[in-house]
Formats: C-alpha cells, sequence, structure tokens
C-alpha cells in the first residue's frame, strides 16, 4: 500500500496582499523560510522519498513547475483545476486519479500554504493516524491549541479508538467561534484547531463522498473519464468538473460521516492567514519587531516592517502595525485589523485598479511589469527566462520598442529574424507579426515601450504559442 502526498495549491492571493496576488498567491512566496511555503510543503513529503501530486489551476502551473525543479523534486503529476470548486472536488479529482493505477493508494492532504515548525511531530501523526487511514476511516490532524483562536475551526475529539492508538473518535466540527466559546475550549481540553490536513485512502473518501456528496463524485468521476495527460500536467473534462458544486471537504463529508478520526498534534502549525500570523511566527527583535528589506524602525514595538523592491519603510514611536512596502503599493493597518485585508483587495478590484492587484505579472516564460503610463503610451520591465520565448503575436494597436538590457535577444518580425544584445533596440510596427526569445543561458533584461490608441493586454492575436495559449 502506498502513501501519496497530495497538495493543494489553489488560493485568491487576497489575505497577505500586497505581496500576495491573485496571479501568485502566497504559497509562491518566502514567507516564514528561504524556501516558498510550496516548496516546504513538497519537502515535508518529498523528505520521506514520496513524489507529490499537486492539485493547482491553469495559471499557476509553470510556477509550481519551475519552483519545484529548483528544489530537485519531480512530481508524480500535477492536476489542472479548470475553476476552482473547492476541497471536496479537488481531493476527489486526486483520488480518481490515483485508482485508475493504484486500487489501496492512500493520500496525506496537505495545503500547500501552511507553516509546520515541528516536521518531526508531524511526521509521527502520520505514523499514528495510518494505520486508521488504511481501516478506512478519515482522519483529520487536530493542532494542540496554545490561545483561543477566533480564526479557526475546530475538532472535538470523542473517544479514543483503542484499536488505534493515538486515534479519536471525532464528536463534532465547529466553525470559527466567538471568543468566550473559544476560552472555553482551549480550557476543556478535548478542542482542538482544524489544520485541513488529511490522511485517507482514496477508496474510501470517494465512497464518503458518493454517499454524502453524490453530485460532487459524480462530475469528477465523468471529469477523468476523459482526462487529457500532457506530460505532468492533467486535464480533466472542464464542463464535467465544474458542473460539481462548490464545497468544502469538511462540509461534504467530515461534518456527515461516522468515519472521521482525529490525531491530536502539537507541531508548530500556522495557516499564516493574514500579515498578523506572519508576525506571530516570525523571529523578533528585542522590540519584538519583525524587519525585512529596507527599513528603519525608532522606538516602535510589536509590528512587521517588511518592504519587498518598494519604498523604505521609516518608522518613529509606532506600535502593533503592520506596514508592507511593495513596488507599487504600501499597506499600513493594525495588526488586529489584519484579517480584514481582502475589504482594502475587494475595493481595489471594484475601482478598476488593476496594477495594485498585478504588479508583477508572471507568465509561463517569465515576467513582465508596467513601470510608466501616459496618454498613449506605456513602458514596461520584461525578463525572459532562458530558454523560453514568447507566443508568436500580432497587436491591431499598437506598436512597440524593444531595448535589450541584458542577455541576448531572439526576434523574429514578419519574415525576418535577428539577433540582438545588450544595448541594441529594434521597432515593431502595429500589424507586425513577432515573437521574442531567450535563447542564452541567462534571463534576458529588456524595456518595452508601447505606443497607440489602445494599450490593453487583450490586444493580442497568438498564431503559435509553447503553452497552449492561441487564439
Amino acid at each position: 500500500m502506498s502513501l501519496y502526498p497530495i497538495v493543494l495549491s489553489g488560493g485568491s492571493g487576497t489575505r497577505l496582499w500586497p505581496l500576495s496576488r491573485p496571479h501568485y498567491p502566497k504559497q509562491l512566496l518566502s514567507l516564514a523560510s528561504e524556501a516558498t511555503m510550496l516548496q516546504a510543503t513538497v519537502a515535508r513529503s518529498a523528505a520521506d522519498h514520496f513524489s507529490p501530486i499537486i492539485v493547482t489551476g491553469e495559471e499557476h502551473r509553470f510556477h509550481i513547475v519551475d519552483q519545484l525543479k529548483a528544489i530537485g523534486v519531480s512530481p508524480a503529476a500535477i492536476l489542472l483545476e479548470p475553476e476552482r470548486r473547492n476541497t471536496a472536488a479537488a481531493i476527489a479529482f486526486a483520488a480518481e486519479s490515483l485508482l485508475a493505477t493504484d486500487s489501496d493508494a492512500v493520500m496525506l492532504v496537505m495545503p500547500s500554504d501552511h507553516v509546520i515548525l515541528d516536521e518531526g511531530a508531524f511526521h509521527d501523526a502520520i505514523r499514528k493516524g495510518l494505520p486508521a487511514a488504511k481501516a478506512g476511516l478519515i482522519v483529520t490532524f487536530g493542532i494542540s491549541p496554545d490561545r483561543p483562536e477566533t480564526g479557526y475551526g475546530y475538532i472535538e475529539a470523542a473517544h479514543a479508538l483503542g484499536e488505534h492508538p493515538g486515534v479519536h473518535a471525532v464528536e463534532c466540527f465547529t466553525e470559527k467561534p466567538d471568543a468566550k466559546t473559544a476560552q472555553a475550549y482551549v480550557a476543556g481540553g478535548q478542542h482542538y484547531w482544524n489544520s485541513g490536513i488529511f490522511l485517507l485512502m482514496a477508496r474510501a473518501y470517494l465512497q464518503e463522498l458518493e454517499r454524502h456528496a453524490p453530485a460532487v463524485a459524480e462530475s469528477c468521476r465523468a471529469a477523468m473519464t476523459s482526462a487529457v495527460t500532457d506530460g505532468c500536467f492533467v486535464r480533466p473534462n472542464r464542463d464535467n468538473f465544474i458542473a460539481s458544486i462548490n464545497i468544502s471537504i469538511d462540509h461534504a463529508v467530515m461534518e456527515r460521516t461516522n468515519k472521521a478520526a482525529v490525531v491530536p498534534v502539537a507541531m508548530g502549525w500556522s495557516d499564516l492567514g493574514s500579515w498578523d500570523s506572519v508576525w506571530d511566527i516570525g523571529g523578533k527583535d528585542q522590540n519584538g519587531n519583525i524587519t525585512k528589506g529596507d527599513v528603519v524602525a525608532i522606538d516602535s514595538h510589536n509590528s512587521l516592517f517588511r518592504s519587498e523592491n518598494g519604498p523604505a519603510i521609516a518608522a518613529l514611536g509606532v506600535s502593533d502595525l503592520v506596514v508592507v512596502s511593495a513596488r507599487d503599493v504600501v499597506l499600513i493597518l493594525p495588526r488586529d485589523r489584519a484579517q480584514d485585508v481582502r475589504q482594502i483587495v475587494d475595493v481595489i478590484g471594484a475601482s478598476g485598479s488593476a496594477d495594485a492587484l498585478h504588479a508583477i505579472v508572471h507568465r509561463p516564460w517569465g515576467t513582465y511589469e508596467t513601470t510608466d503610463r501616459g496618454d498613449r503610451f506605456q513602458t514596461k520591465r520584461i525578463v525572459v527566462k532562458p530558454g523560453q520565448k514568447l507566443s508568436l503575436q500580432m497587436h491591431h494597436h499598437r506598436a512597440e520598442h524593444w531595448i535589450v538590457v541584458s542577455g541576448t535577444a531572439r526576434v523574429v518580425i514578419n519574415d525576418e529574424v535577428f539577433l540582438l544584445q545588450e544595448n541594441q533596440s529594434t521597432y515593431v510596427p502595429a500589424g507586425a507579426t513577432h515573437r521574442l526569445e531567450n535563447p542564452g543561458h541567462i534571463p534576458l533584461h529588456l524595456i518595452e515601450v508601447q505606443c497607440g490608441p489602445y494599450l490593453g493586454e487583450d490586444d493580442i492575436v497568438r498564431f503559435e504559442d509553447n503553452y497552449g495559449r492561441v487564439g
């Protein structure tokens, strides 16, 4: 019987804004260590020589490939959801893919954006829970609470399962409680934070899903019947998959099944769901501050100051703040309001100020960043990764000027093909078919100046693309 790590890598990129963005959510960032959260999650399972299966969306697939390659991990598969349908469908997607080759597969399901400081305790908990999972129980991990946290869901443990030492039956699940109830839970000793980590047989999960949420089970089964495999990428049938309702595994299965079990564990866990959580787990100075980047803090206490390619932060005589400086925006709020960052993101999104939601835009071939904009022009800084190329494309409304800052560019303009070196430039007229490629071994950096009556990203016609984006 094999154990398969399943890493759920979705996310809307709102709770740790402005560093986390919709196209680059928090699991792709280095927030708790030098490794990104995705890399740290994968490393926890790769240490036991298991190849992970990643469940994610199309927009993040190449970021994930790059980050896994950077730590020397080859995924068993990357399952691509056409649209997010929450954890019940994501886990069913993984279970269906495993049962095609292993009818006894056991899944260790982990969100990609959690912190676990005591990995030894985590692995011990897995060893305790594995016999129960093999027996058909759906095992979750309950975090021993060290404070009355109102931002987490809770699991109430029932009697111990004598045949499975260290494992308890589940009495009930409770959504985020008020402060008084959370205090009572901590004092009572029978309630644990719901970690969202599961250990379960693929077959057992699909049986319970069929029993309690049959529409989800059916849509995922139908979607995998006609799935398409492209290298390590697996794409289910879109129409079947999105027919699934949007529901979590907790609501679809765990709150309804009689097979739920919990392993209590203290492992230094956090879902890192707010900037206050980042402050809570981080290494603080003698004043209780966490600082990163270009920061000067004088007579300031218990605050998080973080400058990431943005303006320097200078703080004097302040306490209990979060100040995050990104290239395009500075976030300032009290630490106890950190859960409310989503309100800012919602307002910015509604106002159409998209630049504040997508500062550096990541693409499969590299990145681009808008550096200036005015009437009928805008400038971008473009970085193309070694060996990568943009699509063969054309714009109806804008012309482009390309200036190479460093590296080598291979340029196609209509029927002409040529190389550009550092300090060289070229002009791409509106309506010309063109392509940019980095044939070298170092990143290609260039400045692009766009001129024309319309400069939107939707003014593009792709004729050929390495990443399946023709159209």
